[in-house]
């Protein structure tokens, strides 16, 4: 019997592709750079600080969604900007998926025992000197959030098969000391998704789908 193809942007088939993605080759860098390459931004980002993202993809029979937050707009730092939860590795964690997982949960109450680690993502490098580990995570429905409203505004749900598109992925820019820096730009249901968030997002899609 012929095996049946999984749906696509189903769950089924998300793992199968985070599975299959590649792996990194030496020399491979991820990151703002990427859209941005010899810009001199990136010469005054050393040393990098060490960071971990969760991806969480939540498994709707009708198409997987990606969970994404809304900083809040009175953080000192990317105030009011969407994110994935997550944040700086501390000492004691005992990976970048445990980060992701401590963050996910003090940001957003989301529960572990809601969220399967599926793999990761290779590491990406923000212009504002971060080096972040994107975790790929599978989210069981039926979970209820609590925000912590000192480091977030709002949470909500974006289609995987509207982030994965690249029609949706839009070049923008603006101007840094001057010279012009570029990034991508994903506007959806009023909020807009922009800068890393959507780097990693457009990182997603050329391992995995494009």
């Amino acid at each position: 019997m012929d095996q049946v193809a999984p749906v696509p942007f189903s769950i089924a088939d998300f793992r199968a592709r985070a599975a299959a993605q590649a792996e990194v080759q030496s020399g491979d860098e991820f990151g703002d750079h990427r859209f941005n390459p010899g810009h001199p931004r990136l010469k005054h980002i050393e040393p990098l600080r060490d960071a971990a993202v969760l991806i969480p993809v939540v498994d709707h029979a009708d198409g997987a969604t990606v969970l994404l937050t809304k900083r809040a707009e009175k953080l000192r730092s990317h105030s009011g900007q969407v994110a994935f939860p997550g944040g700086t590795i501390d000492p004691t964690d005992p990976s970048p998926e445990a980060t992701a997982l401590r963050e996910t949960f003090e940001e957003i109450g989301l529960d572990r025992d809601h969220i399967e680690i599926v793999g990761r993502m290779p590491d990406y490098v923000s212009g504002s000197g971060y080096r972040i580990v994107p975790v790929l995570s599978v989210v069981r429905p039926g979970f209820s959030l609590m925000l912590n409203a000192d480091e977030v505004d709002a949470a909500f749900e974006v289609p995987l098969r509207f982030l994965m598109d690249p029609v949706n992925h839009a070049r923008d820019s603006r101007m840094w000391n001057d010279l012009e820096w570029f990034f991508y730009e994903m506007p959806y249901g009023g909020q807009r998704i922009w800068g890393v968030t959507a780097g990693i997002i457009r990182t997603l899609y050329e391992r995995l789908y494009a």
